[in-house]
């Protein structure tokens, strides 16, 4: 089987468990093996006190890029270290776009770099993510 094939379909079982991810509504574009793209409609419950969407929404949805880009090798991986940079508000309605870019497949780690963008092109938010390599499987037989 394709290595991207099998990626996507990785990356696919992992959504189809993840509660959360399935909550903010996020779709997968494209998966390849240590890339994916993913995308997701804001929402009016999704916005903080100031009309904008609450930071945590944005962290959450560039931590899912980061679990379907990390993990889609079936090599068990775990967020180790993240940040997180917001560079222009986004609100309900808006649909942002998160693409997940390795830089680094280490045998026990590996780095991450997601960029957020909205529908018009703007970058919203550049979020950086290192992964720990469990070494175990994900999911058996894939």
């Amino acid at each position: 089987m394709n290595n991207d094939i099998r990626a996507r379909q990785i990356a696919e079982k992992l959504l189809e468990n993840d509660p959360f991810s399935q909550w903010l509504g996020i779709q997968i574009i494209d998966v390849k093996e240590g890339y994916c793209k993913i995308q997701m409609t804001l929402r009016a419950e999704m916005l903080n006190g100031f009309g904008i969407t609450h930071g945590g929404v944005v962290f959450s949805f560039a931590d899912s890029a980061l679990a379907f880009s990390c993990n889609n090798r079936n090599n068990l991986s775990l967020a180790q270290d993240t940040s997180i940079n917001f560079l222009k508000p986004s609100k309900a309605g808006d649909v942002i776009i998160a693409e997940a870019k390795e830089l680094h497949n280490g045998r026990s780690t590996g780095l991450y770099l997601i960029t957020i963008h909205n529908q018009q092109g703007d970058q919203i938010a550049l979020f950086k993510g290192t992964c720990f390599r469990t070494g175990k499987a994900l999911f058996e037989g894939m």
